[in-house]
C-alpha cells in the first residue's frame, strides 16, 4: 500500500472520511473532478484549460453513463466514432479529447493520491488507464491543418488589400456609415500578414505594443512589435514573442491608421489599437466575419480564412530568401517542422530553387558545349 500524501486533489482531502454517502457513486465523482481540478491548478496551468479537459470528461462520463472505476478501453472507440461520425471532429480535436482522458486517468490511477484505494474500498473495483498506444490517434504527420488553409498568392492577396481599400472608398462616396470600422479592418488585414499574426494575437494589440527597433532606424517606433497574446502551450498562460519589422509598407499603413484614423474613433484612453465605434476591442469573429464578405465578394475559396494571410507572411517571406530560423522565431513557432508546414511556394520559386539545384551538376555540359 502506497504512503497516504497530502497532495492537493487526493482522496483523502476531497472526500470526508467516515461519513456515509448518500449518492456514493456521484459524490465520489465529483469529488474526483474536484481533485483533479485541485491538480492541475497546483501545477499552474490556466482555469480556462482545466474547465476545457473537465468539460470533455463530463461529456464522457455522459456517454458511457457509467462511472471512471468502470470504465473501458472499448467505450474510448465508441465514442470517437460517434465523435467522427455525428460530428465530423478533426484529427486534432480527437486527439486533444483524448488526451484529457488520458490525463484524468494517469491522476486517478496515481496511488499518490488515493482515488484507487478509495474505489477498492466502496465500490469492489478500481480505476484503469483507458486510453493506450492501440487505441489512441498517434500524432504522424507535421501538419494536421485543414488543406483549405493555404497561403494566398501575391496576385490574390493584392487583390484582398485593394478590395478592402476600395470599400473605404465607397463609403465615403456614398456618405455611408461604417467608414472608420472599414478603414480600420483593411489595416488590421495588412498587419496580420505584414507582421504574420494570428487572429487573437492582433485583435488583442494595444496601442504601445509598437517599439524601436535600433537595428532598423528606418521604421522608426514600428521597428519591433510586442506580442502578448501568443498561443498558450499546455494549459500555459500565452507566449510573448517580439517580431521585428521587415515591410515598410505595413508600416506605412499602420502609422497612417494611427495618425488619422484612429483618433476619429474617439475613446482616447482606450489601450487597443483596434477599437469598435461603440468604444470595444474588436473580436475575433468581427475579423472573420469581414474577412469572409471580402473574400466571398472578390470570388477567392471559401476555405480561405485570416490565418491564410500568417501563412502567406512565412511563405512570402522564404520565397523572398528569408532565413527559415528567423522566420520561425518571427511567427512563434516552437519547431520548425511546424513552420515548414505552413510553407506553401509557388511554382516559380520550385523552378527558381530547381535550376540552383541542377546547376552544379549541368556546369561541365554547359561548358563542353562552349
Amino acid at each position: 500500500m502506497a504512503r497516504r500524501v497530502d497532495l492537493d486533489g487526493a482522496a483523502h482531502l476531497e472526500l470526508v472520511q467516515g461519513v456515509a454517502l448518500l449518492h456514493p457513486e456521484d459524490a465520489v465523482l465529483e469529488a474526483m473532478l474536484r481533485g483533479w481540478r485541485a491538480q492541475q491548478t497546483s501545477r499552474g496551468l490556466r482555469a480556462k484549460t482545466i474547465a476545457g479537459r473537465e468539460r470533455v470528461v463530463r461529456r464522457f462520463v455522459g456517454f458511457t453513463n457509467d462511472y471512471p472505476w468502470n470504465w473501458q478501453p472499448a467505450q474510448v472507440d465508441e465514442w470517437m466514432t460517434e465523435l467522427v461520425s455525428a460530428r465530423r471532429m478533426s484529427l486534432s480535436a480527437l486527439r486533444s479529447y483524448q488526451g484529457a482522458l488520458r490525463q484524468f486517468g494517469d491522476f486517478l490511477i496515481d496511488s499518490r493520491y488515493g482515488w484507487l484505494a478509495e474505489c477498492q474500498q466502496r465500490f469492489g473495483t478500481h480505476p484503469v488507464q483507458i486510453c493506450h498506444e492501440w487505441n489512441t490517434i498517434t500524432h504522424l504527420s507535421e501538419y494536421e491543418g485543414r488543406p483549405g488553409n493555404r497561403p494566398f498568392s501575391r496576385e490574390e492577396l493584392q487583390r484582398l488589400f485593394d478590395f478592402a481599400d476600395a470599400q473605404v472608398e465607397e463609403a465615403l462616396r456614398g456618405k455611408r456609415k461604417g467608414v472608420l470600422a472599414a478603414y480600420r479592418d483593411a489595416t488590421l488585414f495588412k498587419v496580420i500578414y505584414g507582421w504574420g499574426l494570428r487572429r487573437r494575437e492582433a485583435a488583442m494589440l494595444d496601442l504601445t505594443d509598437f517599439h524601436p527597433n535600433p537595428a532598423a532606424p528606418q521604421f522608426g517606433r514600428y521597428g519591433l512589435l510586442a506580442v502578448r497574446y501568443g498561443k498558450a502551450m499546455r494549459g500555459q498562460p500565452p507566449q510573448r514573442r517580439t517580431v521585428a519589422t521587415v515591410m515598410d509598407w505595413a508600416v506605412e499603413a499602420v502609422d497612417d491608421y494611427l495618425r488619422n484614423v484612429r483618433p476619429l474613433f474617439g475613446f482616447p484612453d482606450h489601450p487597443a489599437l483596434w477599437v469598435t465605434e461603440r468604444g470595444g476591442r474588436i473580436r475575433v469573429g468581427d475579423i472573420n466575419d469581414r474577412f469572409h464578405r471580402y473574400c466571398q465578394e472578390l470570388g477567392l475559396p471559401a476555405e480561405l480564412n485570416p490565418h491564410c494571410l500568417r501563412h502567406s507572411y512565412v511563405t512570402h517571406l522564404i520565397e523572398d530568401g528569408a532565413d527559415p530560423t528567423f522566420v520561425q522565431h518571427q511567427v512563434g513557432h516552437r519547431w520548425g517542422s511546424t513552420t515548414g508546414g505552413y510553407t506553401g511556394v509557388s511554382g516559380d520559386f520550385m523552378n527558381t530553387m530547381l535550376r540552383r539545384a541542377l546547376q552544379p551538376a549541368l556546369a561541365p555540359h554547359q561548358e563542353a558545349r562552349s
